[in-house]
């Protein structure tokens, strides 16, 4: 591998952490935060990434681990027919808890097969895997419910701007 590609954290315990982890564990580079890939090339990665204050950008040697910030551009399939090609692939477990509906296709079309690793078939420590093997604990867990209570119309003025600014920043709704 010359790129392995993360997101910046997940939703319920909100820790940014899982990117930088892999990147210790395996010893690669890592860039964090990223918003834009600019460029590979004579095994060097240029990104834009995300800092306090603005944008950055850096260049690093591969083979690398980025994490994707929040406001990179939405991924989208470059090709929708390839896509569609794989809309039926499922692993052997997949496959068992399955109504397979499709399950000639399988015995076809090779490639919709997907290989499934257990952590024997990578040599791993089980003692290192899932929650008993992780090295931190999250405390405690928050379930965030967006509910529209109210509407307003602001002519945007700059007072109004940073006053819903103010008001979304105490709510939690943004930052």
């Amino acid at each position: 591998y010359d790129i392995i590609i993360g997101g910046r954290q997940a939703i319920d315990g909100d820790t940014a952490q899982v990117g930088p982890q892999v990147a210790e564990k395996l010893g690669l580079t890592q860039v964090t935060y990223t918003e834009e890939i600019l460029k590979i090339e004579n095994k060097r990665i240029t990104a834009k990434r995300h800092i306090d204050g603005g944008i950055e950008t850096v260049e690093a040697p591969l083979p690398i681990i980025i994490t994707i910030n929040g406001s990179a551009a939405p991924c989208r399939p470059r090709n929708a027919k390839l896509v569609q090609k794989y809309k039926h692939a499922k692993t052997t477990t997949e496959k068992q808890q399955d109504d397979l509906k499709h399950s000639d296709l399988y015995g076809k079309r090779d490639y919709l097969n997907l290989v499934e690793w257990s952590v024997s078939d990578v040599n791993g420590d089980l003692a290192q895997c899932g929650l008993s093997g992780s090295p931190t604990k999250v405390k405690t867990i928050q379930n965030i419910v967006f509910q529209a209570k109210e509407n307003k119309t602001l002519s945007g003025s700059d007072n109004e701007v940073e006053e819903l600014i103010k008001e979304l920043l105490a709510n939690h709704a943004i930052g």
